[in-house]
């Protein structure tokens, strides 16, 4: 079969790494794909969100299958468009996207359907939402409504950082029309844990546990990122945990969804809060976590197609899926100044000593080839997240040993990472 990857980051370069080890797969194109990318698939110069051009390129080059990485197209309704062509594509719809597109929306569903999540109010006026933080304990959460690419959540530890983020989000506009409706909620101090499952609407086969590390320096201290490295399994999720989360957040949840005509088909992604015995929901995405993917899908024994396949026949229960027990490590290398301003084109050097490494894959982010100097096109960054290099070994210690040798063979100027990835599966352990 032919299958299309959408999306150009690190979480596409795992996906399209994973589906093209499918025996059923003979032709795979990713759009636009990166460097890392083109080694397992044919680039397509086609951006994630020309949804009219990617409907095009399927249509033209008879795609059997559409695998949508990124969260913009879907919440702009790309499934919603190659259905209504007769093509297939994995991921939910317009209407169920809303639960990673509209904060809001997600927490007026889990309040509907009875699922636990922070005490919150909702704001359309930076005046009220001012006067509200006088009249609750902090520290806050001020989260922007709408897609912040992992950056519209600030932590508000004073009332004048508060007062700083409404202004920014609802006055200064620094997300846009993402930020014309806040919410507000408590903080909650507990472990999180990333929980990734794939559903038919009904049925749904659960991955493995994964622990994503936002805060741009160690020991979670900085401002948020669209994530500094992710572990697999994340050892707080015990399986008495587990069987809580389906009854008390998923099964909720997907039948909720059902049983009011939007049936969720594609990836969930739940960020959750354990406090003490207690669940929270922190947020829903429409599709894979970054940097958890590239934790959790080496993990994944079985045909990632068998998978896709499943949830869009709506046909789950006949799909088997298998798990390596050894654990998994993602480190993210990161442009100096990210998650703020960064440069972009500094040659990357150490991948090639990489390459030989058993169980260690770099997942590219944001990187391009460039001519630099001489007259053979060099690895580049050209983001702010710019490679994801991934280990597995027999145990967490292991792992996390391995994927920070193969982490010390890598170098660009201004390079920093986080060093304390995997750190609490030990202390847990």
């Amino acid at each position: 079969m032919k299958v299309l990857v959408i999306g150009s980051g690190g979480r596409e370069h795992a996906l399209c790494w994973k589906i093209a080890q499918s025996d059923r797969v003979n032709k795979l194109y990713c759009a636009p794909g990166n460097v890392g990318i083109s080694e397992q698939a044919e680039c397509v110069d086609i951006q994630s969100d020309d949804i009219a051009k990617l409907l095009g390129f399927a249509v033209d080059n008879s795609i059997d299958i559409t695998v949508v990485g990124p969260e913009a197209p879907l919440t702009a309704g790309i499934v919603d468009i190659f259905n209504e062509h007769g093509l297939k594509i994995f991921g939910p719809d317009k209407v169920s996207a809303q639960l990673e597109a509209s904060k809001v929306f997600a927490k007026e569903a889990m309040k509907r359907f009875g699922i636990n999540t922070a005490d919150f109010k909702i704001f359309d006026n930076p005046d009220d939402a001012k006067a509200y933080i006088d009249l609750r304990p902090l520290p806050l959460v001020i989260k922007a409504d709408g897609l912040c690419a992992g950056k519209g959540v600030i932590i508000a530890n004073t009332k004048a950082e508060a007062v700083s983020a409404i202004n920014s989000m609802m006055q200064k506009k620094a997300f846009g029309p993402a930020g014309e409706k806040i919410i507000i909620e408590e903080c909650l101090e507990g472990e999180e844990a990333s929980i990734i499952l794939v559903s038919d609407g009904k049925d749904y086969i659960l991955f493995p546990t994964s622990q994503d590390h936002k805060r741009v320096s160690d020991n979670d201290k900085g401002p948020n990122t669209g994530g500094m490295g992710a572990y697999s399994p994340a050892p707080a999720v015990t399986d008495a945990l587990t069987k809580r989360i389906e009854k008390e957040i998923i099964r909720p949840l997907l039948d909720g969804l059902r049983k009011e005509n939007a049936p969720y088909k594609g990836v969930l992604y739940i960020g959750l809060m354990i406090v003490y015995d207690d669940l929270y929901v922190l947020e829903f995405n429409a599709r894979f976590g970054d940097p958890e993917t590239q934790a959790v899908l080496p993990r994944l024994e079985t045909d990632l197609m068998d998978i896709i396949e499943g949830a869009i026949n709506t046909d789950m229960r006949s799909v088997k899926a298998v798990f390596s027990k050894r654990p998994c490590v993602c480190v993210v290398l990161a442009s100096g100044g990210y998650p703020g301003s960064y440069k972009k084109n500094l040659p990357i050097t150490g991948l090639d000593k990489t390459s030989s490494l058993k169980d260690v894959i770099v997942f590219h982010a944001g990187t391009r080839l460039a001519r630099t100097g001489g007259l053979i096109p060099q690895i580049v960054t050209n983001g702010g997240r710019v490679l994801g290099v991934t280990a597995m070994a027999d145990d967490i210690k292991s792992a996390i040993e391995k994927v920070y040798a193969a982490v010390g063979l890598i170098s660009f100027d201004g390079m920093h990472y986080r060093q304390d990835i995997g750190r609490k599966a030990i202390v847990i352990i």
